[in-house]
């Protein structure tokens, strides 16, 4: 008797874009592409057309339209991904032409975040944005979702969800925004607690894909998932980094960016991207090897500055150097360090940066303080951090890190 696997074959997508001239076109359609593999999907082949604006009812117009048709007909392509935002009657208009599952770049990405998202945070934020994406889409879509089955671009909320009415999808919307409230909440009590108690945050941020779990876990043994994917890592994870200098401070991972970022994946994550927002200094990782790497380095300016984070110290993080050569002349934001996170070169001197570039408000110190200053040492307890104390016979021995003014008054007790 002869066994047979059953291995269900990925997607076959084809990539449709329009060039209006108002960014780079191939380059975006270059970076769906390696969306739509991240997501599952055979990549048949990519279309660019050059309009003055896309068609209001097909997005590339008649024409074309039934050019995709044929090569769908003849390739046996199950999707059409656009690189662009469809609007609802595109997409029913698109997807009865061609009788081909449609969907655009939006939904593609958060097709991906529901995918990739582990923590119960992160399937709030990516549930919350996928509804508010689908509310305005779900008029006439209850048979066609039926008939559409699985796939690329339906996992998250799922189908029973999306069929359900609009008041159901509004009383979840507003369930989901009342729990990642609470979230929200949460994330500033600790981000207080950590400014109280002096504890100084180094937030990296980056491009998808650009080595940032790969540095996290190169710097602190994080075990991060690290994959050669985009968006290998969704959920922001924290670890403490001692640096040469003796501080130690806490190094927060954030969830990747792409050109054209969804402004509902923005509004969703903004509680993990305020991590930036909040910190005391920036590693912006940028992939050194790649050929847009200054096109990444500006996504990302960008997107810091939309946070509020303009006028923060920032460390220009040049990963994957091994691959790069060694010439590198490309504009950076702030100080600018070479690496390779996999083969640890030029973390030591990526430490030393960090270190320079640390605001110097509070400083880590070993005390002994005469008997009569008790009241200055219980000043020290209430204002600083104190890591250790012990009554000696010549003082009070205290290891404390504290604001510079007070140390300041007190430099002549202090060992080191």
């Amino acid at each position: 008797m002869a066994y047979f696997e059953n291995i269900e074959r990925p997607e076959r997508a084809l990539l449709v874009s329009v060039d209006t001239g108002d960014f780079d076109a191939q380059a975006s359609i270059d970076e769906l592409e390696e969306l739509a593999h991240t997501a599952g999907a055979e990549v048949l082949a990519k279309m660019v057309q050059k309009r003055a604006a896309p068609d209001a009812a097909t997005f590339i117009g008649s024409g074309r339209i039934a050019e995709l048709r044929d090569f769908c007909r003849d390739h046996e392509a199950d999707l059409l991904i656009f690189d662009g935002e469809l609007t609802p009657s595109q997409q029913r208009n698109i997807e009865k032409l061609t009788d081909v599952r449609v969907i655009d770049r939006t939904t593609l990405i958060l097709d991906i975040f529901a995918a990739r998202a582990r923590s119960s945070e992160g399937k709030l934020q990516v549930e919350l944005a996928q509804l508010k994406y689908t509310l305005p889409r779900l008029g006439g879509k209850g048979t066609e979702l039926s008939r559409l089955g699985g796939g690329i671009g339906t996992r998250g909320p799922g189908e029973s969800k999306l069929e359900s009415d609009r008041r159901h999808i509004h009383r979840r919307i507003i369930a989901l925004e009342k729990q990642l409230e609470a979230v929200e909440h949460r994330r500033t009590r600790l981000r207080q607690r950590r400014q109280k108690t002096g504890v100084e945050t180094v937030a990296i941020v980056g491009y998808t894909n650009a080595g940032k779990s790969t540095l996290m876990n190169a710097l602190t043994n994080a075990g991060v998932l690290a994959e050669d994917k985009l968006f290998a890592t969704l959920d922001p994870t924290a670890r403490a980094l001692t640096l040469p200098d003796g501080r130690t401070v806490m190094l927060v991972d954030t969830v990747g960016l792409v050109r054209r970022l969804p402004h509902q994946l923005v509004e969703a994550f903004k509680s993990t991207l305020e991590e930036a927002a909040s910190a005391d200094l920036i590693l912006n990782v940028c992939d050194a090897s790649s050929p847009e790497c200054a096109e990444h380095l500006e996504v990302t300016k960008n997107l810091l500055d939309d946070l509020g984070c303009a006028g923060k110290p920032v460390v220009s993080v040049m990963n994957k150097c091994d691959l790069a050569g060694d010439v590198y002349a490309l504009p950076a934001i702030g100080r600018t360090v070479m690496i390779s996170a996999l083969l640890g070169r030029g973390l030591e001197q990526l430490l030393h940066t960090i270190t320079d570039a640390l605001p110097a408000s509070r400083r880590r110190v070993k005390l002994l303080l005469p008997f009569d200053m008790g009241s200055f040492a219980a000043r020290l307890r209430k204002e600083g951090v104190i890591h250790a104390e012990e009554y000696r016979e010549s003082g009070i021995y205290l290891e404390a890190t504290a604001e510079l003014y007070l140390l300041d008054r007190v430099k002549q007790y202090i060992l080191e």
